[in-house]
């Protein structure tokens, strides 16, 4: 915050708006916040978009019902939008717990796999330390991997 921001600040005068509101409006980032809501029918979707719909700092919203996905963006703290999604539309909601496989070394080992997950799809394995582990590959795993492909042009012969 440079200078002339702090000296604005403090020769504005506002009805109604403590200078304390307007500092946490301008706090918070322009965020992404995706949430996983199971959603049924064009009702259920029609409720979880009004949820956050309204909400102050909201600039867009997508509903993917295929994928229970909701996406906010906007504005806002994520917490307080899934709090609101819970509250308001009844059902259970959590972050987004998913990233594309092509992001993960090992998308098959088990703890990442999710058999629930959308296609192309797998469990987000940096977030838990115990199967993030699991989920990297070794400099071992990874020389016995390229020995036996098809790409690598001094690969084992006996293949």
């Amino acid at each position: 915050m440079g200078f002339l921001d702090h000296l604005s600040e403090l020769c504005e005068f506002h009805r109604g708006t403590s200078r304390r509101k307007l500092s946490k409006l301008w706090r918070n980032q322009l965020e992404t916040v995706e949430i996983r809501v199971k959603m049924d029918c064009e009702g259920c979707e029609r409720r979880v978009r009004k949820s956050v719909a309204g909400m102050r700092g909201v600039t867009k919203v997508e509903v993917e019902p295929k994928k229970h996905k909701l996406t906010v963006i906007g504005y806002v703290d994520p917490d307080k939008v899934l709090r609101r999604v819970r509250h308001r539309t009844g059902k259970k909601a959590e972050f987004w717990p998913y990233v594309p496989y092509d992001l993960v070394d090992h998308p098959y080992v088990r703890g990442v796999y999710d058999k629930k997950a959308p296609a192309g799809y797998v469990r987000n394995v940096y977030d838990n330390p115990q199967l993030s582990n699991l989920a990297r590959a070794t400099s071992t795993e990874v020389n016995y991997i390229t020995a036996f492909s098809d790409e690598n042009p001094q690969a084992c012969i006996i293949m």
